[in-house]
């Protein structure tokens, strides 16, 4: 319950500070050009709000709303998912959005999607500068790397270590080289010390995506106690301690945590053996598993025996930085959006229990932070997709009215509006409803 809760509020949280800067975005512009902004909302207020005030000689109220599913900022004479359709049906005044130019409206409706593409720049800078840039040189893993049984059918074997995506040099492991491998041609590994050369094939993805399995995992590391979970647990029965090394299970040996986990996985709720090694000896501890197939302890991570680098950044220099991080985020993530649309790709669509264990489980600054970075990259990208009721779809209209120089009528506006909340709506229930499934499944 507790690991729900810490993930649950750096959501809420995290969704918040991403719609007001959004929704802020918007209500700048619109005040620069002297639009009227009748409210501005975090979430959503159908019936009542939980909270609102409106300043003294000002025309925009503010407030909090019930239903926490976004934000909002109404402006004046503009067709959104308020659907005021008195206030349209009345002549346009000279502070309302439809009695401004194209130019004009175009940049009240990009506002929010280029302040939060700004807002993800600035966070990856302050991360950089605060932080510094940790990560794992591939040349570290000694140990190599281990594979799913799809990518091990393509011709990778466990203990690979990741070299070339085609003639790139992947220098380190993280998420954009396994993106990097995924899409090659060709993929290049060491292999007990010698280049091995694997064709991969164009439906890779598909494949990962249709067997919900990984590409590859950092789990080729030993497997030492760094704690026990409590002297009920398992572990704490049989007397396991911190810095035991496990060195075989039920008499097979064990290299890595990679290998302990396979055994585990065959043994769930059983009596095994367990060897390990302390104080220059190996003694041998009797014990049940759990259901779930755990020991019931704290292994030392993969960076207590493969050593990060870290890459240090002054204020000035984060911003650069920051903004190249911020930039091949947006690429990667444009490049990952092509599989939304195949089979396999939509039963992966995700809502937000999704993206709420996307936050670690004890609450970690720099973990948030970026989460919230990439949210607000998502957020931008997805809010420009032409959707009518996004403000891509306000912004589509735009060009249109530009080009044929004469304005969809109101009636189609409101038409589209409608239409695109309904496919919005549609999108949220059908996401939110895997994540459900997948609840249940698992």
């Amino acid at each position: 319950m507790e690991t729900f809760l810490i993930k649950a509020l750096q959501l809420i949280l995290s969704l918040s500070i991403l719609v007001i800067v959004h929704e802020f975005g918007h209500f700048l512009f619109a005040r620069f050009f002297k639009v009227r902004v009748e409210k501005f909302y975090l979430f959503f207020d159908p019936w009542f709000s939980l909270f609102k005030f409106k300043p003294k000689n000002s025309d925009t109220e503010y407030g909090i709303g019930w239903l926490p599913l976004g934000g909002y900022c109404k402006i004046s004479g503009m067709i959104d998912e308020s659907m005021d359709k008195e206030q349209m049906a009345q002549p346009p005044k000279p502070y309302e959005f439809r009695s401004k130019s194209a130019g004009q409206r175009l940049l009240i409706m990009l506002g929010g999607v280029l302040f939060n593409f700004l807002l993800a720049l600035f966070i990856y800078s302050m991360v950089l500068f605060v932080w510094g840039e940790s990560y794992m040189p591939m040349k570290n893993l000694k140990m190599g790397l281990s594979f799913s049984e799809t990518v091990k059918n393509i011709g990778f074997q466990d203990g690979d270590i990741l070299y070339k995506a085609d003639d790139e040099v992947l220098e380190r492991y993280n998420s954009d080289a396994i993106r990097k491998a995924v899409n090659a041609k060709m993929v290049t590994v060491i292999r007990n010390g010698i280049e091995t050369v694997i064709s991969i094939p164009d439906d890779l993805m598909q494949r990962l995506m249709r067997d919900k399995a990984y590409f590859t995992s950092m789990d080729r590391f030993p497997m030492v106690v760094e704690s026990v979970e409590g002297d009920n647990s398992p572990a704490g029965k049989a007397g396991l301690q911190a810095n035991d090394s496990i060195v075989a299970l039920n008499g097979l040996s064990v290299l890595t945590f990679f290998d302990a986990t396979k055994i585990l996985e065959e043994n769930k709720n059983r009596q095994i053996e367990v060897s390990f090694y302390r104080g220059g000896t190996v003694q041998t501890r009797s014990l049940i598993t759990t259901e779930k197939g755990k020991l019931g302890v704290f292994v030392k991570s993969f960076d207590a025996f493969y050593p990060l680098e870290t890459k240090t950044y002054g204020f000035v220099e984060s911003f650069p930085a920051g903004i190249v991080l911020g930039v091949n985020t947006l690429k990667g993530y444009v490049s990952d959006m092509k599989y939304v649309f195949s089979k396999e790709g939509a039963s992966n669509l995700g809502g937000f229990g999704t993206i709420g264990n996307m936050f670690p489980a004890k609450w970690d600054w720099k973990r948030f932070w970026e989460q919230t970075a990439f949210l607000s990259i998502i957020l931008a990208f997805m809010n420009i997709l032409p959707i009518p009721a996004l403000d891509g779809g306000h912004v589509m209209f735009l060009l249109y009215e530009v080009i044929a120089r004469r304005k969809p009528s109101d009636k189609f506006l409101e038409y589209a509006q409608l239409t695109g909340m309904f496919i919005l709506l549609g999108l949220l229930l059908y996401a939110n409803g895997n994540d459900i499934l997948r609840m249940f499944s698992n």
